[in-house]
């Protein structure tokens, strides 16, 4: 597949390919380096389903001068998305907190893209029980079935959603960037570019600003709490700081990130997005996730709840 989108690319843009090499691959999406004839070179990623949306949103990103990849062209087919863009050349260190800061309240400035999926209050709301949905889809196609504690923790999770999500629409509240990882945040000499835009969706920023610690620690409130004052003093909204369903900023925004997070694996993998042999390990991914959410949100027996919280200071 990534040859002749390769062609259909470099065709449309009247380049010609003498070299190429892979960047980073995931079972979903692929990025090349490409060399080209004349002595330039572009990057080339290459997406399967559910990701093939980036284009369009890469697209409307440049018409607002954002500080992402310039988008050269792209072509779709059924399944599949190719992209080519800008090479900006290889990191030349991590960004720090300041530049994630301001990368994440310019993002969350720009007005919100109608086609993108929206995660309001209602929607949040939503989203233990489309995730046992998905969980019952899985079983019935002979997959996931050892999971009756993830199920457990959907169904204590659903308990506690409908107020757990109150204060969702409170600023920010708009364009998020969905994987606002440190891998994300791009740093060379051509400057500092936000990359990697296929999760995007309207919702709070305090997701993205949760996201930007991943979810293979133990959840932090302390460090997010960092991370908003940052945001907030490079002139992100104020109202960052404020409580949201009961709970402060940052403990709600690290309980919500995980739920979405193991949401996501679900339904995708409930879509035929993930094959099989992955289900082990994502249960796991899941399971783990699940877990820190429900001692965040308020969910968890209360043996469980704190007993892998780090301290908010």
């Amino acid at each position: 597949m990534a040859d002749w989108l390769h062609r259909d690319l470099l065709t449309a843009a009247g380049r010609e390919k003498v070299g190429g090499q892979v960047i980073q691959e995931w079972e979903l999406s692929t990025v090349h380096r490409l060399y080209l004839s004349d002595g330039s070179s572009m990057i080339c990623k290459i997406a399967t389903s559910p990701f093939t949306g980036e284009a369009a949103v890469l697209r409307a990103l440049n018409e607002h001068g954002a500080a992402v990849p310039h988008l050269h062209g792209y072509t779709l087919r059924p399944q599949a998305l190719g992209m080519l863009m800008d090479d900006l050349g290889d990191p030349i260190r991590p960004p720090t907190t300041a530049e994630a800061s301001a990368a994440a309240r310019a993002v969350h400035a720009i007005a919100p893209m109608p086609t993108l999926p929206a995660f309001g209050q209602q929607t949040l709301a939503r989203l233990p029980e489309q995730a046992l949905a998905a969980l019952d889809a899985l079983h019935r196609q002979g997959r996931f079935l050892n999971t009756s504690t993830i199920e457990d923790l959907l169904r204590r999770l659903a308990a506690v959603a409908g107020r757990r999500a109150d204060g969702a629409e409170q600023e920010p509240f708009g364009l998020c960037h969905g994987e606002f990882h440190p891998t994300s945040l791009h740093v060379s000499r051509n400057g500092c570019h936000l990359v990697d835009w296929a999760k995007a969706f309207t919702g709070p920023g305090l997701l993205d600003l949760a996201t930007w610690f991943g979810t293979r620690t133990n959840p932090d409130p302390a460090q997010l709490n960092h991370l908003i004052r940052v945001y907030v003093a490079t002139g992100g909204s104020p109202d960052a700081h404020s409580d949201r369903g009961g709970l402060p900023a940052a403990q709600w925004a690290l309980g919500w990130h995980r739920l979405w997070a193991a949401w996501w694996f679900l339904t995708t993998a409930a879509a035929g997005h993930h094959q099989p042999h992955t289900d082990s390990h994502h249960a796991q991914v899941i399971h783990r996730q699940l877990h820190a959410a429900a001692q965040l949100l308020g969910a968890a027996p209360p043996a469980a709840v704190g007993s892998h919280l780090t301290s908010a200071g």
